[in-house]
């Protein structure tokens, strides 16, 4: 992956749900270059507590019709209420590398999967276990956050994720992606209360 030319740009995605109060989340996705510049915007939708995520993500990533976005990055890969999102299968059907940052350290979720969903519990321990493990890294301006990469080595991926932080741990297309799905979350619930 050529990282350093200004044109490179990424995808990356996050979500935004209040489950007592809509069955759907917002995602939303910002295509940015090397340069911060952001050059395009996708919306879509997924189930709270539902396992459609990484259907919808792909959706959102073939309505852009783009062929010069060079990488995935998500914002963890259980998502809405335990949606799980399947990062081979997202690498698998895009052919591009898929990076999954969280930001705090966890204890496991298996109990979680058990208790809330005892129907379809054995499917997301799949998808998750098939995620990899999280690595711990430093990024740029010295903070841990935790990493699952497919489809490119753990170095190349972090190189990518301080290229996009500014500050914080949050690279850049996550934290507009984040605000823009809060925002719209936001408004259509708005709409919906008058």
């Amino acid at each position: 992956m050529t990282l350093e030319k200004k044109g490179v740009r990424v995808l990356g995605i996050a979500e935004s749900f209040r489950k007592n109060l809509s069955d759907k989340a917002i995602l939303a996705g910002i295509v940015m270059r090397r340069d911060m510049i952001i050059d395009g915007i996708v919306f879509g939708e997924c189930t709270v507590g539902g396992l459609d995520a990484t259907e919808k993500i792909l959706e959102m990533y073939r309505s852009l019709e783009r062929e010069d976005i060079l990488a995935l990055m998500l914002n963890g890969c259980i998502i809405s209420w335990f949606n799980v999102i399947d990062l081979n299968k997202l690498h698998e059907e895009t052919g591009l590398p898929v990076i999954s940052l969280s930001y705090r350290p966890s204890t496991g979720i298996r109990e979680y999967f058990i208790k809330y969903f005892p129907r379809d519990w054995e499917k997301r321990v799949e998808i998750y276990e098939r995620n990899g493990p999280r690595i711990e890294l430093t990024n740029r301006n010295g903070l841990k956050l935790y990493v699952r990469a497919v489809g490119i080595d753990l170095d190349e991926a972090a190189k990518l994720v301080d290229r996009y932080t500014l500050f914080g741990r949050i690279p850049e297309p996550l934290r507009i992606a984040r605000l823009a799905a809060h925002g719209l979350l936001k408004h259509k619930l708005e709409r919906e209360s008058r």
